[in-house]
């Protein structure tokens, strides 16, 4: 798995585009990690809009792929800020810092939500939105020691075949502790909850052992 940290050109049109709709966001990405005609395997990429932006005033993305990209097929020129950096892997980062008891920094944009009667339902009390946090974590592998929410919004985009998307979403920030090694590592390479092509589930973690 490899980690990437983008940069969005505002000046591009295609690239406020995206940053408009996730769902465009994730059909422009999906471009770099499949050949041209053929469609983006599941699960081979996550993705996330990061508040932060770079001293220019660009927004930031952090993408997960189980495959090395080739940015070119996106315009390179125009949709991205500056030219990609490299990728970290996470098999060399964070991996071997993945053991019972260790403890890591991390960020998460998710839905958070329940299914009633066959429908979703986003939970918008703070009570709520920890709880299920928490709740994740037993089924992931990790305890949140911290969870700290915030810039909490309602993803709006629409799909090719113009069917409309909405769903709300938070971003978390803390510290959790590994509690299952396996688990802890499935889902990093997997994610969390749904909405996926919008730019959630992605778990990002950086170990506090390297930020000591």
């Amino acid at each position: 798995m490899y980690l990437h940290k983008i940069y969005l050109n505002l000046k591009c049109k295609e690239a406020r585009r995206d940053l408009a709709d996730p769902y465009e966001m994730h059909s422009t990405l999906c471009r770099a990690f499949s050949e041209p005609g053929i469609k983006c395997p599941p699960g081979v990429l996550f993705w996330r809009l990061e508040p932060e932006r770079n001293r220019a005033g660009m927004p930031a993305a952090i993408v997960q792929s189980r495959v090395i990209p080739d940015w070119r097929r996106i315009n390179p020129n125009e949709w991205f800020w500056e030219q990609p950096l490299p990728p970290i892997s996470i098999d060399d980062k964070i991996t071997p810092y993945i053991r019972i008891g260790n403890k890591f920094r991390y960020r998460l944009r998710a839905n958070s939500s329940v299914k009633k009667n066959g429908k979703r339902f986003g939970l918008y009390d703070m009570d709520s939105q920890i709880t299920w946090f928490q709740r994740q974590g037993e089924k992931c592998g990790f305890k949140a020691l911290t969870v700290h929410r915030s810039d909490e919004k309602m993803l709006t985009g629409q799909k090719h075949n113009e069917c409309s998307i909405c769903i709300f979403s938070v971003l978390y920030d803390g510290i959790l502790e590994v509690t299952d090694n396996l688990l802890f590592k499935r889902t990093i390479d997997t994610g969390i909850g749904h909405g996926k092509a919008m730019g959630l589930g992605l778990l990002s973690v950086i170990p506090l052992q390297e930020v000591c």
